[in-house]
């Protein structure tokens, strides 16, 4: 009998300085966000250490007791009970050595290594979390183009660190022959970084000028709507493309799940036909590197004729979910896109299945957003709500007319059914007349062509 090779998990704990600036809820919100990131890059947690303080430590960003906390844990490899209960997540029994300590603030290159020397494993900021979750979902050229600038920005900063770990060879300076002033190792990264850098951001813009000229011909085309969904990661947005468009898009319960926008038809399709593309997520903290390098992924919502901001209405922190959101938007230029607020998730809420509870809770979103919408994306009878209400925005600008079709001129029927819904039609003996809804000016000129039927 073959035996089954199980693969070791990888254990992390995860750390965190309360400020007096931030509520319990608030830091709480953003420890839970940092456990799911962790998860989404493989880790498990096995614990939690947080304190409170009047700011960071300068040196190593905890203080030196909750340091030597953390050493004892990691030297440990801890079994459930072996801290008090209250004060850490219960380790899991068969983790080994704790791989990471990943901590919920951007901190300092210098910070980051003495923190690990004093702990003794790996330590990862939030922002590096998030660039490792970045490098590893990206699969499109300009997405991975534009992750590995933001990993480029991140590190530049960081090589002077790294130079005094390596030691005087690390400052070692470079010349001709070994003569002359040269370049330092450290100097010498740092313009390959530029370098690098300015490449990467070429092949991006050449990029965008070849996506807005497909983009631009496709609409000038075909007559397109668009939609973009926005919103915070997780909040069910990829489920809510899926149930929108029928399309097999991928939907896990991770963070950054998916990073490349993905566009589809609405289904069944419309008239206008409608184009809905999903976004990649916001998260609060997102390092402004990034929100800077996938603003190409966001153009879709700069495009876009009309935003769903998706938002999960069973998570206690929504209101925090749409004001990072919002600010992003603003900050990229979308803020005065038309949005739709849809509040996803509403049978999420605790304790599940209770309706009186999702009454109560659809009632207070409903009375501060009174035209939001407040759903589930996996019920079939709210996805056809949130479509018709998709489909009545695009079509407050269209005109409705009665055109005369002569029966000699039958042969445009295709052409105005393609291009116009077609509500009424009866005939006389001089042809078809038809009741018409369609974009003004695609009305306009049937109109002009073909003429009103004659008075009776």
């Amino acid at each position: 009998m073959r035996n089954e090779v199980k693969e070791n998990p990888s254990y992390a704990v995860v750390a965190a300085v309360q400020l007096p600036s931030v509520s319990d809820i608030e830091f709480e919100s953003s420890l839970a966000e940092l456990r799911d990131l962790a998860k989404t890059l493989g880790y498990t947690i096995s614990a939690s250490f947080t304190q409170k303080r009047a700011s960071f430590d300068a040196g190593a960003y905890l203080g030196s007791g909750k340091r030597e906390e953390i050493r004892a844990f990691v030297d440990s490899e801890p079994a459930p009970g072996s801290f008090e209960p209250g004060r850490h997540a219960a380790a899991d029994p068969e983790a080994g050595r704790i791989e990471a300590v990943l901590v919920d603030h951007e901190i300092s290159p210098s910070q980051a290594r003495n923190l690990e020397k004093e702990v003794g494993a790996e330590v990862m900021d939030r922002t590096m979390v998030i660039l490792e979750i970045f490098h590893r979902h990206a699969s499109s050229r300009a997405a991975r183009a534009q992750v590995e600038i933001a990993r480029l920005g991140y590190m530049a900063p960081r090589l002077r660190e790294l130079a005094k770990l390596a030691g005087p060879q690390g400052r070692q300076r470079s010349g001709t022959g070994g003569r002359g002033a040269g370049e330092s190792h450290t100097e010498m990264d740092r313009r390959k970084i530029r370098d690098r850098i300015a490449e990467l951001q070429q092949e991006i813009d050449a990029m965008d000028v070849e996506r807005k000229t497909q983009r631009a011909r496709r609409q000038e085309r075909q007559g397109l709507a668009t939609v973009a969904l926005v919103g915070y990661t997780n909040a069910g947005k990829s489920t809510l493309m899926r149930a929108l468009t029928g399309s097999e898009v991928l939907v896990e319960n991770k963070l950054f799940a998916t990073l490349d926008t993905t566009v589809r038809a609405l289904q069944p399709e419309s008239r206008p036909r409608v184009l809905v593309s999903d976004t990649v997520g916001f998260i609060k903290n997102l390092p402004h590197g990034l929100v800077a390098s996938f603003k190409t992924t966001l153009e879709e919502a700069l495009d876009a004729s009309l935003l769903l901001h998706v938002i999960d209405a069973s998570d206690p922190g929504c209101e925090r979910q749409r004001e990072v959101t919002d600010s992003v938007l603003s900050e990229i230029g979308a803020g005065e896109v038309p949005r739709l607020r849809v509040f996803n998730k509403i049978d999420n809420l605790e304790p599940r299945g209770d309706l009186a509870a999702q009454a109560a809770r659809e009632a207070e979103l409903r009375a501060a957003y009174p035209d939001c919408i407040v759903m589930s994306a996996r019920r079939a009878d709210d996805v056809a709500r949130l479509r018709e209400a998709i489909i009545d925005f695009f079509r407050q600008d269209q005109t409705e007319a009665e055109i005369l079709l002569p029966w000699s001129a039958q042969q445009h029927r295709g052409r105005i059914f393609a291009s116009c819904d077609v509500l009424a039609e009866h005939a006389d003996e001089a042809g078809a007349i038809l009741r018409l809804r369609g974009e003004r000016a695609t009305v306009e000129a049937l109109c002009a062509q073909f003429g009103a039927p004659r008075a009776a």
